[in-house]
């Protein structure tokens, strides 16, 4: 029988032996340790004959790592995110990158919720008070949760989790994730808010839940910050950069901010200048949210199962860049399914807010197929944004979707329609909708429709799409300004109602615009929407 190399590579940082214990157990695996690859040189000599290479996030596999190492299949993360892993170059070279994004949840967010109750009565401060001869009472009263308000910004499977522990504590629970639907929050027992400065105004407490991307990059700023009650409490443990550390030092000084329990950090480790080093009222720990026994067994054992079930089957578990399919499946769909994922990102960015449900309807030659991994890719797109990229993949979309209530349907109409092929992804609530539709003219991947208009696209680069009076000189104006700002309009596609109704216009850039950009067109005579869609 041939045998399977497996390298669990790491930085001293070990996966659970019982992982490691359940890979040593199958005959046909030899299983190699190494705790000391930091250097990339070390990693790349170790990894030559692996079939499978097991990493937390201290190892590091890079694309001269993917290259030396010829044999390998699949790449396994214990844990959730995999910036550690060149996932577009492994998917390049074919090897399947996997990851753990359940095994973390309840010690993240025990960590969060134990952060807010040491911040809450200064036990940190205390303890070291205490320790150091003193006996200071009065210098650390503390402050109750019980009946005060707590802000949670996102409200993914962390911050359910700290919700449902901040209301056993007798805690009021407002939350803001545009990606919510109203019926979940509901279940849930939280006040939904329609915007983040609603949300964090009357909150005594805010915990952060959020990936890091441009939208959610210092959510918390100073005017953010400045919007809430003075004394108001922070807690991150979930990304660095969700809050501007400058202004938080600031306003902690100022005593605006009552104080901070941070886990995560934009510099890891901070440096020794770092601005809320020196600022009262602060917790600190070294990113420990998922560092409990349970949470680093479960996912060591997890990524065990996931990876030998890949190397003797060909089972493909919480994939983060390829699907459980045959190749000649593959051949036959792969289109389509790297298309969908394309019109589920370009939907996101505009569908409505706290969407109830997602849709899928597929005619033509492709209603005949089996589209099922078609549509998750479509819901992968879709959640990427609110989730994060690391966090949703082909396998758990439709559970991650579930999580926040958002209802998944497809159907298939196998007659065909102006189109050969077509794909329509609808979003919205109630009668709150969006729409885009797309199709393939000679093979290659088109977006034919926008919100019932005919359009037509290459799914590429920068999307600008404006939605205006239908009047003269409205195309002129856009020009002028993007040209005063010199971006370049690559391609345009003009659609409308009725003649002095409403029109869309749909351009394709050659670069992204910056933010005042959009804002100078929002502020046009007549311009009604502007969204600015990113394909990556």
């Amino acid at each position: 029988m041939a045998k399977f190399n497996i390298l669990i590579a790491g930085n001293n940082d070990p996966i659970s032996s019982i992982g490691i214990d359940l890979l040593k157990a199958e005959p046909s695996f030899d299983v190699t340790v190494n705790m000391n690859l930091k250097a990339e040189d070390a990693m790349i000599e170790a990894s030559r004959e692996a079939h499978a290479i097991i990493v937390r996030s201290g190892a590091k596999v890079t694309a001269k790592v993917l290259d030396a190492a010829k044999n390998l299949k699949v790449v396994g993360r214990a844990g959730v995110g995999v910036d550690n892993i060149d996932i577009p170059y492994a998917s390049k070279r074919g090897v399947v990158v996997m990851n753990t994004p359940g095994g973390n949840t309840v010690s993240t967010a025990e960590h969060a919720f134990g952060l807010m109750m040491s911040l809450s009565r200064k036990v940190p401060q205390a303890h070291a008070s205490v320790i150091g001869g003193k006996w200071e009472r009065k210098n650390f009263q503390g402050a109750e949760l019980n009946k005060k308000t707590l802000a949670v910004l996102g409200m993914g499977r962390i911050g359910t989790e700290f919700a449902k522990r901040a209301q056993a504590f007798g805690m009021s629970v407002v939350a803001y994730d545009p990606y919510l639907s109203a019926n979940r929050a509901e279940m849930l027992k939280v006040e939904l808010r329609d915007n983040l400065d609603d949300a964090v105004k009357d909150a005594d407490f805010i915990t952060m839940h959020m990936p890091l991307t441009p939208e959610t990059k210092h959510m918390l700023n100073e005017t953010r910050l400045r919007l809430c009650k003075k004394g108001v409490r922070v807690i991150n443990c979930a990304r660095g950069g969700l809050v501007d550390d400058n202004a938080l030092a600031k306003l902690l000084e100022e005593g605006h901010v009552g104080g901070a329990a941070l886990d995560v950090y934009e510099v890891e480790p901070p440096p020794a200048d770092y601005a809320l080093l020196k600022a009262p009222n602060v917790v600190f720990t070294p990113h420990l949210g998922a560092s409990t026994e349970e949470a680093q067994e479960s996912v060591g054992i997890e990524i065990a199962e996931q990876v030998k079930e890949n190397l003797l089957h060909g089972t493909v578990v919480n994939a983060v860049n390829m699907p459980n399919v045959d190749p000649k499946t593959l051949a036959e769909i792969g289109p389509f399914l790297r298309f969908g994922e394309i019109l589920g990102r370009l939907i996101s960015q505009i569908a409505p807010q706290r969407a109830e449900f997602l849709r899928v309807n597929y005619s033509g030659n492709l209603g005949k197929m089996d589209t099922t991994l078609v549509s998750r890719g479509v819901l992968k797109g879709y959640l990427e944004r609110p989730i994060g990229p690391d966090q949703v993949n082909l396998i758990n979309a439709i559970g991650t979707a579930e999580n926040l209530g958002l209802r998944f349907t497809e159907s298939r109409v196998p007659e065909p329609t102006e189109f050969s092929d077509l794909i329509e992804v609808e979003v919205g609530t109630g009668d709150n909708t969006a729409v885009i539709s797309g199709s393939f003219f000679g093979g290659d991947p088109r977006i034919v429709k926008i919100n019932g208009r005919r359009v037509e696209a290459t799914p590429e680069g920068t999307l600008l799409l404006l939605e205006n009076d239908d009047r003269p000189g409205m195309i002129g104006s856009y020009g002028t300004i993007l040209g005063r700002h010199q971006v370049n309009i690559a391609n345009m596609s003009l659609s409308r109602n009725v003649e002095g109704g409403t029109a869309l216009t749909l351009l394709t850039l050659d670069s992204t615009p910056p933010q005042e950009v959009i804002q100078e067109l929002e502020k046009l005579p007549g311009v009604k929407r502007v969204y600015c869609m990113e394909l990556e």
